[in-house]
């Protein structure tokens, strides 16, 4: 028998298991049977589709075998088992990308890390909450030669040749003491019937009953073995939709919402999906796991196809089952595909559809899903054309008038007579952009300006344009009218002298400085040329790798009502607006996020000034 040590993650997650998760230990029995099922699923595709498997005789099954006086309890099914190479890979180290982010998001709350388990791809290992020994015995479909699998939860596990009749995979749990429970029938039962009663395969139970003083072994069914997404929905409860969704999503949470969808006629099909209540670990990794299931006729065909929903859908969980395609089905062909192309369609316009229900009859539920997901929902503003208004009704925003988020219904409901434009501000802070110079006119006149904080805003906001004919203007732009050109004309003649000065002054950090009657309050601005970007979109930019982008510079608008321009002009002071132009530009600079150039000499100019003004 050869020894082998495991991966520094499993080793850690073991440890975990082992002495901290023990406040939902019956998932244990969900996940190996959820793996099992998967097993036969591979298999049962491969009888189909590939000739080396079409001849194969086997009856797709699940067993559970209770044996009381060894304390074991034993899991087996007839799919497509493992090599010697695949139980290294599947259980001596976890292939699935962002393990170390499982690791680290371990919070020592034992309830909350264990609902991570399955989350992550790790439900095998939980078996070790209730086993303090494991053995899996498994014979790879096609070969000669079965292993066995041991270990007692320490830093290693052993491999070695073993004899089995028939491929598949048998996992043996040696049960801690006090872990009896799961020797009962009753408790076992009522497990697979809470989370396993819809797995597509037949789950039997094999126990020793007394009769006429001699044991025998009896074996019963304890599943229904249906497809519940191809089940009615008035033969359906809710909790058994929240339960389906726990087993094939491995969450323990239930979910926030689901939409089953039997269509007929010329393309029939079946969808079951489901919104859960937490992200998944790899929302944002570009790697993240499809967490849909494809089904050909209730045949499981693949479950990492991202085809199936756009990306920003990538939240979504369920299943797609169809009913015209060919078994064999490549994954080349898969997206070219022109039913699921369709399927797609459909399926992205009825969650958008559910979403925007949702929205309209539960605000506080749809305000979760916005916490958690709106990120991404926003991605697809910059790639879904067909779908475009749906998104947009689903969209939420923070607001200068408002404590709560408003949508751009509301938004437009809300506006003044004669305002015709949405205006938005794009910032890192929702509370540094409610402050922002900027607004002072807005919130002067009592207009409603949008506070977009999110960092995807840079990129996503100024593609949406319009919003039922109503343009999306921002505030920080020179698109945005002056209130009165014919004071904004006086006041450029005025101080015609001190902005030529300035713009000389600073012609390397500026493209232009003038007057402007947007600013009550403050001194000076920065705003941008409407075919320029944007600071927060010049941000953006750098962090999607676009570095070597020439710089854009601003324009500083000045407010001509300020007490700092009269006495400039007042005292003919031209030989202070070098102290004051600088001093204006870092002020505007630091009350729109950006960072001064040089916070050295501009230290030493607001001490110089403060000196001179005692």
């Amino acid at each position: 028998m050869s020894k082998y040590e495991y991966q520094t993650e499993v080793s850690q997650l073991l440890d975990l298991m082992i002495h901290s998760l023990y406040s939902n230990k019956e998932i244990f029995l969900r996940e190996l049977i959820s793996n099992a099922s998967d097993a036969l699923d591979k298999l049962n595709y491969l009888t189909l589709t590939d000739d080396k498997f079409k001849n194969l005789q086997y009856e797709p099954r699940i067993d559970i075998k209770i044996n009381k006086e060894k304390k074991t309890l034993t899991v087996a099914d007839t799919g497509i088992g493992m090599s010697e190479a695949d139980l290294k890979k599947n259980l001596g180290t976890i292939a699935k990308s962002g393990t170390k982010s499982f690791v680290e998001k371990l919070s020592g709350d034992a309830k909350k890390d264990s609902a991570l388990i399955g989350q992550f791809g790790v439900g095998f290992y939980s078996a070790f909450m209730v086993a303090d020994k494991i053995e899996v015995l498994t014979k790879k479909a096609g070969t000669k030669t079965a292993h066995l699998w041991v270990s007692s939860g320490g830093s290693e596990y052993e491999i070695k040749e073993a004899q089995k009749e028939g491929h598949g995979t048998e996992i043996t749990l040696h049960l801690r003491e006090g872990e009896e429970e799961f020797l009962e029938e009753y408790r076992i039962r009522a497990i697979v019937e809470k989370y396993s009663n819809h797995i597509p395969f037949p789950i039997y139970l094999e126990k020793e009953e007394e009769k006429e003083g001699k044991k025998e072994k009896v074996v019963e069914q304890i599943n229904k073995a249906s497809a519940l997404w191809r089940l009615p929905k008035n033969q359906i409860s809710e909790e058994e939709y929240k339960d389906f969704y726990k087993t094939i999503s491995h969450d323990n949470e239930d979910p926030l919402l689901w939409i089953h969808t039997k269509a007929e006629g010329t393309l029939e099909y079946t969808t079951l999906f489901y919104i859960p209540q937490s992200a998944p670990f790899d929302l944002y990794r570009v790697d993240y796991q499809s967490g849909i299931k494809l089904y050909v006729k209730r045949v499981f065909i693949t479950d990492d196809d991202k085809e199936l929903l756009p990306t920003y859908l990538r939240f979504v969980r369920g299943i797609v089952d169809v009913e015209d395609l060919p078994l064999n089905v490549s994954r080349e062909i898969l997206q070219q595909n022109v039913i699921l192309s369709k399927v797609k369609k459909a399926s992205t316009k009825k969650i958008l559809t559910e979403l925007k229900k949702l929205k309209e009859n539960d605000f506080e539920k749809y305000l979760k899903f916005w916490n958690t997901f709106g990120k991404v929902l926003k991605e697809g503003i910059m790639s879904e054309f067909e779908h475009k208004d749906l998104l947009l009704d689903l969209l939420l925003f923070k607001s200068n008038k408002r404590d709560e988020l408003v949508d751009f219904e509301t938004y437009v409901k809300d506006m003044a007579e004669d305002q015709k434009e949405i205006y938005y501000i794009i910032g890192e802070d929702a509370d540094m952009l409610k402050a922002s110079p900027l607004l002072e006119s807005f919130n002067d006149k009592g207009l409603e300006v949008l506070l977009m904080d999110d960092e995807v805003d840079a990129i996503v906001i100024p593609n949406i344009h319009a919003y039922k004919e109503k343009p999306l203007k921002a505030v920080n732009s020179t698109d945005v009218e002056e209130a009165d050109e014919e004071k904004v004309k006086e006041a450029a003649e005025k101080y015609a002298e001190i902005l030529v000065k300035m713009k000389e002054i600073l012609k390397d950090d500026v493209k232009d400085v003038k007057v402007t009657t947007r600013l009550k309050q403050s001194p000076a601005v920065l705003v941008y040329d409407k075919e320029d970007p944007d600071f927060a979109m010049q941000q953006m930019l750098k962090q999607m790798g676009q570095t070597e982008l020439p710089p854009v510079k601003p324009i500083m608008e000045i407010n001509p009502d300020h007490e700092i321009f009269k006495k400039l002009l007042e005292q003919k002071a031209t030989t202070k607006v070098d102290t004051v132009a600088h001093v204006l530009l870092d002020l505007a600079k630091l009350s729109e996020g950006m960072k001064i150039d040089d916070p050295v000499d501009f230290s030493k100019r607001i001490y110089d000034m403060l000196e001179k003004s005692i």
